[in-house]
């Protein structure tokens, strides 16, 4: 590790030139040591149809296991640009909510006479409350399925994807600008148009071993007497369901639901078993990596608006990669970041990289600062959901339409069956 004389103190003019110059560095990357809570260093990773954990075996016998996916860190991370505040003011981001659906309130009159029949309850129901979702929460983010059915919405977003495809992300920065960091896909639109994540984040474990669990399920089926037994039976037979997947009968989880053999050679399959977790005795490691080059290739409509963009993108790019998330990834896998165990380096097209130093508190204060000449458009650019009253708050609140996303199902199958050879 570099001496602290070595580490470049990071400022304002320093994340500037990096924004900006096209001689800059290519990259910079962090890398986080983490720590299990368990001391016996047991973790679970996330499990994938079909493979179970996701392990490598190097040249080596080194067994390397993903702990967090890109793209599961991603979703981590983009929703740390969520304000509670209702003030503009304070938002790094515009604020957009989705409202998917109405529910019942589940305390009026109307639903208090209707508790065992919901549907009766939520028509009935006088203060029927939104069950909405940012933007924020939506995987695939301006390009959400969720966007494409949300016609006020869409038709914000739809002609900011044509701006970028034209080379103009000027609009869809205004929009919803944690599209071009966290990276983003018109696949469902009618551009098409792809853009690289400026933030990379992932955690993976080294010198991992898998661990198999079993577990024993006691119904009340002992319980039963033999006419009760027979009945259930029967009734089980008729629908085709067994007694177990209802919870009626006893089941011995041993065996995972997967199409390999449960026992090879008279003796249980492995890759077969219920997973339980793996035993890390190597490092856990965090790596993330603010693509500049990918930065930098971002433009808007004049010279003036390329640079707001760039500095604004870079803002939000390092606010998500120096904020300290929460790491209980799932059942199992609750983790720690390591007293002193992260190093930043900026990458430079050639030589080495050099030790650099980020302090979150300055990337904030550059980030609020460069959202500045974002923040001055949304009134323009949300018009009608901006209050003209001074001090009022935004409500940036859209429809999800259900008819809209039937069309969206209608339009895949009319695409497919043209794809059709003839």
């Amino acid at each position: 590790m570099s001496n602290a004389t070595d580490v470049l103190q990071v400022n304002e003019r320093v994340l500037n030139d990096w924004a900006t110059k096209s001689d800059g560095p290519v990259a910079l990357r962090l890398r986080q040591r983490l720590l299990p809570v368990e001391e016996s260093g047991i973790i679970f990773p996330p499990t994938y149809a079909d493979i179970g954990y996701n392990i490598d075996t190097l040249s080596d016998g080194t067994c390397v296991a993903t702990i967090d996916s890109v793209g599961s860190q991603a979703n981590r991370l983009e929703p740390i640009f969520k304000s509670e505040s209702k003030a503009a003011s304070d938002w790094l981001v515009p604020q957009i909510e989705i409202v998917i659906r109405q529910e019942a309130c589940g305390q009026c009159q109307a639903c208090q006479e209707n508790v065992g029949d919901p549907k009766k309850a939520n028509k009935e129901c006088k203060k029927k409350r939104d069950v909405t979702r940012s933007l924020l929460d939506l995987a695939h983010r301006a390009a959400d399925a969720v966007v494409q059915s949300s016609p006020e919405l869409r038709k914000l977003v739809a002609p900011a994807f044509k701006k970028l495809q034209k080379g103009d992300a000027g609009p869809l920065c205004a929009i919803a600008p944690t599209s071009l960091v966290f990276g983003v896909w018109d696949s469902r639109g009618d551009t098409g148009e792809k853009r690289p994540r400026l933030v990379r984040s992932i955690i993976r474990a080294w010198h991992v071993e898998p661990l198999h669990a079993a577990a024993q399920f006691n119904s009340i089926w002992k319980l039963l007497d033999e006419g009760q037994r027979e009945e259930l039976k029967k009734e089980a037979k008729a629908k085709k369901t067994d007694l177990s997947e209802k919870g009626l009968a006893d089941a011995p989880a041993t065996f995972r639901k997967t199409k390999l053999q449960q026992y090879r050679d008279g003796s249980p399959n492995p890759e077969a078993r219920v997973l339980g977790g793996v035993r890390v005795s190597g490092a856990i490691e965090r790596e993330v990596t603010v693509n500049l080059v990918a930065l930098r290739g971002l433009r808007g409509e004049n010279d003036g608006e390329t640079t707001a963009i760039r500095k604004y993108l870079l803002g939000l790019a390092l606010r998500a990669a120096t904020a300290d998330i929460e790491l209980f990834l799932r059942e199992g896998c609750l983790l720690r970041y390591a007293e002193n165990g992260d190093t930043w380096h900026k990458v430079p097209r050639r030589g080495d990289p050099e030790a650099i130093d980020l302090q979150p508190d300055a990337i904030a204060k550059y980030a609020t600062a460069a959202a500045e000449h974002f923040r001055k458009k949304w009134p323009d650019v949300f018009n009608g959901k901006w209050p003209k009253e001074e001090g009022k708050a935004p409500e940036l609140r859209y429809e999800f339409d259900l008819k809209e996303a039937k069309k969206l199902l209608e339009k895949k199958a009319a695409e497919e069956e043209t794809a059709q050879p003839g």
